[in-house]
């Protein structure tokens, strides 16, 4: 993955840590449609934070739980003028004080925005953590963030955080992995687990 990079739009941290809200339990595809006329609509924190959640709803209700995260995105825009100035924070503990902003949404603006050696850990970090021999049985999503940080030099952490959600996007998917495909399958524990036991059946 050489262009290992966030796949939602975005012009400005407001605006990913809109769409990163958004995107909970949703395909970026999905969120990349509602987002333009919605961040058209309130382009700053301070216009989304002088809205209403019922009229947030209307730009959003594609999306999985828009009542949900119509509420969240306008308690988060009015934390983010009444908090912190209308600016986002760049520390993942000043994150995760904003309504709908948990652990996983605040490493992912800390890194991409910030650079920051922030691990956010989603379904697919966690499943590929996993099958590549990264973790051994993981409990939680904070458990793996633990160990991907250990392993990756803090610089490339940002970096690797893509490298892990592209691959299990698009090579390593959940029900069928194409191991095939896979360029580093060589070094893969699920890999190497499924040719011994191909051996042990013939």
């Amino acid at each position: 993955m050489p262009v290992a990079e966030s796949e939602l739009h975005y012009g400005s941290p407001y605006e990913l840590l809109v769409a990163v809200i958004l995107s909970a339990q949703c395909t970026d595809k999905r969120v990349n449609i509602v987002t333009p006329p919605l961040l058209k609509a309130f382009p700053t924190a301070e216009a989304m934070a002088a809205t209403s959640q019922e009229v947030v709803f209307e730009y959003i209700k594609s999306v999985s739980y828009p009542n949900n995260k119509a509420k969240h995105l306008v308690m988060m825009a009015r934390q983010l003028m009444s908090e912190f100035g209308g600016v986002v924070p760049s520390e993942p503990e000043e994150l995760q004080k904003l309504q709908g902003v948990g652990r996983k949404t605040a490493n992912v603006i800390a890194s991409v925005i910030f650079n920051k050696p922030a691990m956010a850990v989603d379904t697919h970090v966690f499943r590929i953590s996993e099958r590549l021999g990264l973790t051994t049985n993981s409990k939680s999503p904070l458990e793996t963030e633990k160990v991907l940080v250990s392993l990756f030099p803090p610089e490339l952490i940002p970096k690797a955080h893509h490298w892990l959600i592209l691959h299990g996007r698009y090579v390593c998917i959940a029900r069928k992995p194409k191991c095939t495909e896979c360029g580093i399958r060589e070094w893969c524990r699920y890999y190497n687990n499924s040719i011994i036991s191909s051996f042990k059946v013939s």
